[in-house]
């Protein structure tokens, strides 16, 4: 097994072996996937063969008991850690936690319920640290991609709507802002979590909009598959919060664009 080719802790130790950390963390933000904990960790094994990755599970003390699997598992490979939150809740903030607790240059965004393609993952990654974009965005309105996966008409209808409205506050042009699946520059996420509303359920957008000026975007296709376990959390909560976060960065920027008060007068 790979297992046993690896030193020890206490050997690393005595024969000063420096053990560098991933280059790409994924986080997940999550809420009940404990089916979904370990089928997630194997998908990405496979995808990201050639990488040196992290997974870091985000829980909001999912009552299924979600955060009891990722620390099993985390006990079977150190490839995987689990932050427990406890007295809060909501993606974004999961997401602005998890982000920070990860040293890697590249840090990636999916949801845990198997929706999102994590073969896409490498692909973000290139972009990224070989390409010089500034973010990866897994998207299902380019060429290639697509949204069927959404589970009924009302979450459809959230997704564009929220598409359209959001196309008009960014400072870059994207197809798919609403998008839960992307990767970012770790450098460019630390330099604006101060500006973030951490509202919410869409990070992605949130984080587009607080830049001063646009970053290097690209958009990569994949299909939004069906949830492979549990139940969707959509509901009418996330148009208000969308709508809050919205407005939250609206209202910034008209204070910021808001001439100064000049002091004084002119003699004559």
């Amino acid at each position: 097994m790979q297992a046993s080719s690896v030193p020890s802790q206490s050997e690393s130790h005595e024969k000063g072996i420096s053990r560098p950390g991933p280059v790409l963390s994924v986080i997940i933000p999550c809420y009940n996937e404990r089916g979904n904990v370990e089928p997630l960790f194997h998908a990405v094994e496979q995808a990201l063969v050639h990488l040196d990755w992290e997974l870091i599970f985000v829980d909001d003390a999912s009552p299924d008991g979600t955060i009891d699997e990722v620390w099993r598992l985390a006990q079977a490979d150190s490839r995987v850690r689990g932050i427990l939150r406890v007295g809060r809740r909501g993606l974004s903030s999961a997401v602005i936690e998890g982000i920070l607790s990860s040293s890697a240059p590249v840090v990636a965004v999916m949801d845990g319920d198997m929706q999102h393609d994590e073969r896409l993952l490498g692909q973000m990654f290139d972009a990224i640290r070989n390409q010089g974009y500034d973010v990866a965005i897994g998207s299902r309105h380019v060429e290639g991609g697509d949204n069927s996966g959404l589970a009924n008409w009302w979450r459809l209808f959230l997704s564009n709507a929220g598409i359209r409205i959001a196309q008009l506050c960014l400072p870059v042009k994207v197809s798919d802002p609403m998008s839960g699946f992307f990767a970012v520059r770790r450098d460019l996420f630390v330099r604006s979590v101060s500006d973030l509303s951490g509202t919410g359920f869409k990070i992605l957008l949130d984080l587009l909009m607080v830049q001063k000026t646009a970053p290097r975007v690209i958009e990569l296709p994949f299909v939004f598959r069906s949830r492979h376990e549990g139940e969707s959390k959509m509901g009418r909560k996330v148009l208000i919060q969308f709508g809050q976060m919205i407005a939250h960065h609206m209202l910034t920027r008209r204070k910021t664009s808001l001439p100064t008060a000049s002091g004084g007068g002119t003699a004559g």
